[in-house]
């Protein structure tokens, strides 16, 4: 008895697949990978994320889209759907459609218990082969901490970490500043938290 291999789709086929959609899927190497849904913790994150960030760059030439802005890993060929995305300056696009970004300055992951060893390791080191990327920002969303991982000019990347809700913390590589308690606006998070072990 045979198996019948499973049909690999290409990026071009995988988009036009991708844009009939009713829900989103990653791609790499030829498979594609249904993405969950998200918990309202998480959403509320998201939607902080988005007004804060906007907000702390209105009137710069930026950009701030919520987790339906496909990226591309030119790099790697992994087409992925960040949480929230920031460019700054001209962005790129892979088509005319304008719905796959190439060049992202700032992405941000709002961690759950699913997908927190993919965005921490693998899809991790498939950012930071985007050249245009500035910092990869890692949001726990059952305690306060939030972990920025930053490219400083001489290429490495620097973790940066801030767990108490009185602090705030600067994007360096978008020039805002973030207040962990607007990060968590009308999140429920334990009375007292203790840090994960990674």
């Amino acid at each position: 008895m045979s198996t019948v291999p499973k049909r690999l789709l290409t990026p071009v086929e995988y988009l036009a697949q991708e844009r009939r959609a009713a829900f989103k899927s990653e791609y790499y190497q030829g498979e594609t990978f249904a993405m969950a849904g998200a918990s309202r913790e998480h959403n509320l994150i998201v939607g902080n994320l988005v007004r804060e960030i906007g907000n702390g760059l209105k009137g710069r030439k930026c950009e701030v889209y919520p987790n339906d802005m496909r990226v591309k890993i030119t790099a790697s060929g992994l087409y992925t759907y960040p949480d929230v995305t920031v460019v700054c300056g001209h962005p790129e696009f892979e088509d005319d459609q304008g719905d796959t970004l190439l060049n992202p300055t700032v992405l941000f992951e709002v961690l759950s218990d699913s997908t927190e060893a993919y965005d921490r390791g693998t899809k991790s080191a498939h950012y930071r082969r985007l050249p245009s990327l500035m910092e990869y920002v890692l949001i726990a969303q059952d305690q306060p901490l939030v972990e920025r991982y930053v490219r400083p000019p001489d290429g490495s990347w620097l973790l940066r970490e801030t767990t108490r809700l009185e602090e705030t913390d600067a994007l360096d590589g978008i020039s805002v500043q973030l207040s962990m308690s607007e990060i968590y606006r009308q999140v429920t998070l334990p009375e007292e938290p203790s840090l994960k072990q990674t």
